[in-house]
């Protein structure tokens, strides 16, 4: 397909430009005509998610790396927020996959004002962490230009560290400055320059496809179950011995005991012999 680098702060052609005197139904239909875009914009990227998947797997195996993802306003938060749901997902360690956003942490619910201009802002996170090269550190931004991330990869850089991004404008600032850019093309917003909808949008469906992809490899799914997610509340315990049923074929009531027991999907099944 060809991509259509259009600004996001430039009309679609697809968006009534009077969104504030049409009805509601209207403005959803117009939004959701936008987002059947995402999809296809994401599929176009796939390639350089391989190269970058494959590279952190290696990093997280074999040199026993970290996952860093940064970026500011809503970029962070979305890295903020994939980091976040590794550790109940697959029961990795909670210093396995670590987001920063610009402003720190009271910016993931209210705005840090001018937090994002700031080139060095990202850097005392990093030096804080300790970021070495064992480490692959992802910047997130729409715009391709957000100081607060293009500092810090400048940084990175410049320590030998391997880094990626992920924007949604080709030939930015961040990916010249990463070594694994992948370039998300999804043209302007319904509304201009509003990045947290289309751009956004594909940001999400890029890191679940980066997270989930890595933690597969790292053996952290069997077949196609989480079985080494955390048992952290009752929803979770009944999907768990739902699994255990299916893996070994027990009752119930047998599946519950042994999940008591073992504290987790996998211990259980392992217990079993069938690993």
């Amino acid at each position: 397909m060809v991509l259509n680098n259009k600004n996001y702060f430039q009309p679609s052609d697809n968006t009534p430009l009077e969104l504030d005197k049409m009805d509601t139904s209207s403005i959803l239909y117009a939004i959701n005509q936008e987002d059947h875009s995402i999809a296809a914009s994401v599929s176009s990227a796939i390639s350089s998610i391989t190269h970058l998947v494959e590279f952190i797997y290696k990093k997280l195996l074999h040199e026993q790396g970290r996952l860093f993802y940064f970026g500011a306003g809503t970029s962070g938060r979305l890295g903020i927020l994939d980091a976040s749901e590794c550790p109940p997902t697959f029961g990795v360690s909670y210093d396995m996959v670590i987001g920063l956003i610009a402003g720190g942490d009271t910016a993931i619910r209210r705005a840090v004002e001018f937090s994002e201009d700031d080139p060095s802002g990202s850097i005392s996170e990093f030096e804080k962490y300790k970021v070495q090269s064992s480490d692959v550190v992802i910047g997130i931004s729409a715009s391709g230009t957000t100081p607060y991330v293009l500092g810090g990869l400048q940084y990175l850089s410049n320590k030998g560290i391997s880094t990626a991004c992920i924007v949604n404008q080709l030939n930015s600032p961040i990916a010249k400055a990463s070594t694994y850019p992948i370039e998300v093309i999804t043209g302007p917003e319904i509304i201009l320059g509003s990045t947290r909808m289309k751009a956004g949008t594909s940001q999400k469906m890029v890191l679940n496809m980066i997270s989930t992809a890595v933690m597969i490899k790292l053996g952290k799914v069997k077949g196609n179950k989480m079985v080494d997610m955390m048992i952290a509340n009752q929803k979770l315990k009944k999907r768990g011995i739902d699994m255990i049923m299916d893996e070994l074929g027990v009752s119930h009531q047998e599946a519950s005991l042994l999940l008591e027991i073992h504290g987790n999907v996998r211990k259980v099944i392992e217990s079993r012999g069938n690993t």
